[in-house]
């Protein structure tokens, strides 16, 4: 039997609340599981990412959203389900009385509003169940946003900061954003001090090819930066085949040149070619 997950904001931005379906292959039916996980209780919302590691955890993680503002977006929140999504909990395994809320969470990393700080991510987890989650913002005092790796080691949330950027920009308004960084995309492999890591992501300090950040052990103070291909792809997001990596460590990444206007404008493009990148890595 194999159960699939629906997560759906409701409401609007800024104020609205998390809900919870599955889907069961054997009986063909989707059931609602909650409907409300995660209450954003009228003042805001939850923009989540989540996972579904080999043990069958489901991993969740959000960041609160105060208005339609996405400069208003703030901290790091994390739950857990180890029971197909019935009951929520911790990283210290003391469970949730649902619906979460700005109070009752757990927050891998306090980070204050106006720190462009980006929503809707990606998350992974190491052979061990240990999440890790990608994402991006500025650290206080400087003007340029860093990609960010959360993980929970050792009993404890961590976060490294990769400074390899230079270029400023500010996150602010409302809609669809033009943003010259990609939300990274994570994948994970390994346990313990052996844990592999490799971001997926656009900049347009790279000429916005699809880049990659590898890490070839968690503990590693160094770190390689390159391009999978030459051409620019606009503004490009990653999208990769998840279950090729997670079955035979194979990227098969989507990749396709787009434009993005800010705020919802119109943009006149003509036609752009779809390509898969087939990659081996030797993480």
């Amino acid at each position: 039997m194999v159960h699939y997950y629906f997560f759906i904001v409701t409401e609007v931005s800024g104020a609205g609340n998390l809900v919870m379906n599955s889907y069961d292959t054997k009986s063909s039916k989707w059931t609602r599981l909650h409907n409300n996980l995660i209450d954003g209780e009228g003042k805001r919302n939850a923009y989540w990412q989540g996972y579904v590691d080999t043990k069958g955890t489901i991993h969740l993680s959000w960041v609160w959203r105060e208005s339609p503002d996405v400069a208003s977006n703030h901290d790091m929140a994390y739950t857990c389900s180890k029971d197909g999504g019935f009951t929520w909990e911790s990283t210290t395994g003391a469970q949730y009385a649902l619906p979460i809320q700005a109070a009752t969470a757990e927050y891998a990393v306090r980070i204050p509003q106006n720190r462009e700080l980006i929503n809707q991510t990606s998350m992974a987890a190491d052979d061990d169940g240990n999440p890790f989650i990608a994402t991006y913002w500025r650290a206080e005092g400087s003007t340029i946003p860093q990609y960010k790796l959360i993980y929970y080691r050792k009993g404890a949330w961590q976060v490294r900061s990769f400074d390899f950027r230079k270029m400023p920009f500010s996150l602010s308004g409302q809609g669809t954003k033009e943003i010259p960084i990609a939300r990274p995309q994570l994948m994970v492999k390994g346990k313990g001090d052996n844990v592999a890591v490799m971001l997926l992501f656009r900049d347009k300090e790279r000429l916005s090819r699809a880049s990659v950040l590898n890490l070839n052990k968690l503990t590693d103070e160094d770190y390689q930066l390159f391009d999978l291909n030459a051409e620019s792809l606009g503004a490009w997001e990653p999208s990769y085949d998840t279950e090729m990596w997670r079955n035979k460590r194979r990227l098969s990444l989507f990749v396709q040149a787009t434009d993005q206007k800010d705020g919802e404008g119109l943009l006149e493009s003509g036609p752009s070619k779809v390509r898969v990148i087939e990659w081996v890595p030797s993480l």
